[in-house]
């Protein structure tokens, strides 16, 4: 228990700037994505032994916050694999890689994330409006 604390306690004073915050966040967003992998085949499974718990779990997975949820799942998902291939442009062509171009393509990396989940933001969180909420005629 004690290197979990260390590797954590590493994380957090490390001061790493830009390419720090680029790590943290392709493992947090990694993690979130075998977290979302991990609940849904559990919860697929029981479709075929369970379809009561299965109806269920679909009537919770409706609600707001997992809508919420839903919508930081697929940034988790956006993020990471355009950070990925971030990664893997720098390792086809490690004379690419210096420390100025690690910074601002870390940031680009980011902004372009962000800018891919916007659409999906609008989209999901007007259907949680409509649905959960009965606005624009729901």
């Amino acid at each position: 228990m004690a290197s979990i604390k260390t590797i954590l306690n590493g994380y957090v004073r490390y001061k790493g700037r830009e390419g720090q915050m680029s790590f943290l966040l392709h493992r947090i967003t990694g993690l979130g994505t075998l977290l979302f992998l991990t609940i849904h085949i559990l919860d697929t499974s029981t479709v075929f032994f369970f379809p009561e718990l299965y109806n269920h779990g679909i009537a919770i997975y409706r609600t707001t916050l997992f809508g919420i949820g839903e919508m930081i799942l697929i940034f988790c998902v956006i993020y990471h694999g355009v950070n990925g291939l971030r990664i893997a442009l720098f390792d086809r062509y490690p004379h690419l890689w210096t420390i100025e171009n690690a910074r601002k393509w870390s940031l680009s990396t980011l902004g372009l994330a962000i800018l891919l989940w916007l659409p999906v933001l609008v989209i999901m969180s007007r259907n949680i409006l409509m649905h959960n909420f009965g606005l624009f005629g729901g």
